[in-house]
């Protein structure tokens, strides 16, 4: 069963059709939904207690095996509800929780989301062990020194901890794969945007790939790199990351800071939003926020507006930067519209980043001459009446570097 409550802050304003999306996410069968709109959460029941007794009702008639709260509710809440409907109760963050343990492949994706069960299950270990009481010292009342209680909140703590370092280990590793990324001076571009927006659909157009692509929410959650090629440049490494969505639980933030920052570390973002959503500025405003929070909001951004064939405009499309507004491309990733003008637009954008220069190969910088023109960086060439080459190139600063410690002179 469904709970969506409305706020009356206009800021804790939800989305009940995302909500009922996020239920088929994670498995269940929604038999009965319910409305209910208060100034402020109740203490207690959240809901109010006229209305919990309604839900009750409705629970019962059901024979619903959960009810789904659309809103982060307390541990005391959820324990008092879960008395009043005799079936448990999950809020919004244990719902996103539970599609997340599904959906984790990988090993560090599994630690991840172990990490941010355990987080999110810390707070609230208060439910399962109601029936034990606190041992009290005293002639006679001396227990074994630790409640059970206590004893999973030891080791819960304890666990944290192991998976804390395995992911600070994670994080190492994916340190230095992005240090020996830049040694080569690759470019990176990173995928990014609200959830069910098309970003594994287009990664997968991009790069020739075949991961995993679904019309669900979180249908991919690792972290996947592949190679693209795109006009005047070697190829781009182009990431598809774990799709975002309002109120984003924090725990969930932290536990995946690992894959973040692959976010973080890019060269581009390439925002990918669904031009069919009806209310897409809300869900892009909320991206550039969790963008913000885990330290990548000045990174460049390429807006990339998807599914352009359900819209009624599904001409592919695209517009120049701005100083108020970042480039836009209009594509359809599932009909493979627009996906060239991407292109342009991703190899326009590192374009800014090249500066022209001239560079004298000897006749011996055959090799090194072939890089350059594999790499599409060779705008004209000369040939030297003594033997040679007099080369026109577009390079970044790092390819550059790396260029003087092999060419014989640079002028």
């Amino acid at each position: 069963m469904l709970v969506h409550v409305e706020l009356a802050a206009p800021a804790a304003a939800g989305d009940s059709g995302e909500f009922l999306e996020l239920a088929r996410s994670a498995g269940v069968t929604p038999v009965a939904s319910v409305h209910a709109r208060r100034d402020r959460p109740d203490p207690r029941y959240f809901v109010g207690e006229g209305k919990a007794k309604e839900i009750q009702e409705i629970v019962t008639l059901h024979a619903a095996d959960v009810v789904l709260f659309d809103r982060s509710l307390t541990p005391a809440q959820e324990r008092n509800l879960e008395r009043l409907f005799s079936c448990r109760v999950l809020d919004r963050t244990g719902v996103i929780l539970d599609i997340f343990a599904q959906r984790a492949r990988s090993f560090e994706g599994k630690l991840q989301v172990e990490m941010a069960q355990l987080t999110h299950l810390s707070t609230r270990l208060v439910r399962g062990w109601t029936h034990l009481e606190r041992q009290r010292g005293g002639i006679g009342l001396r227990g074994p020194g630790e409640t059970q209680l206590e004893t999973d909140r030891r080791l819960i703590g304890r666990r944290i901890k192991q998976l804390s370092d395995r992911l600070e280990k994670v994080r190492r590793q994916r340190a230095q794969g992005t240090r020996a990324r830049k040694r080569a001076a690759l470019s990176t571009a990173a995928l990014v945007g609200y959830t069910n927006a098309g970003k594994s659909t287009l990664f997968n157009r991009l790069t020739t790939s075949e991961t995993y692509a679904a019309d669900q929410l979180f249908a991919t959650l690792d972290t996947t790199l592949r190679q693209m090629n795109v006009p005047g440049e070697r190829p781009v490494l182009v990431s598809d990351t774990v799709g975002f969505i309002r109120d984003l639980p924090p725990e969930l933030v932290a536990a995946f800071q690992a894959t973040l920052d692959e976010t973080k570390e890019a060269t581009l973002l390439l925002h990918v939003i669904d031009a069919n959503a009806e209310d897409l500025d809300a869900r892009r405003a909320e991206v550039r926020r969790v963008l913000e929070r885990i330290g990548a909001g000045e990174t460049p951004v390429i807006e990339v507006y998807n599914k352009i064939d359900l819209t009624t405009n599904p001409e592919p499309r695209m517009e120049a930067a701005t100083e108020d507004s970042p480039a836009r491309v209009w594509v359809s990733a599932q009909a493979g519209l627009g996906l060239e003008l991407l292109r342009e637009a991703v190899s326009s954008h590192l374009d800014l980043a090249k500066a022209r220069r001239r560079l004298e190969l000897p006749a011996s910088a055959g090799r090194l001459r072939a890089q350059l023109y594999a790499a599409g960086a060779v705008l004209a060439e000369e040939a030297l009446p003594e033997g040679g080459w007099l080369l026109d190139v577009t390079l970044s600063d790092a390819r550059w570097a790396q260029l003087q410690a092999t060419t014989a002179s640079v002028n």
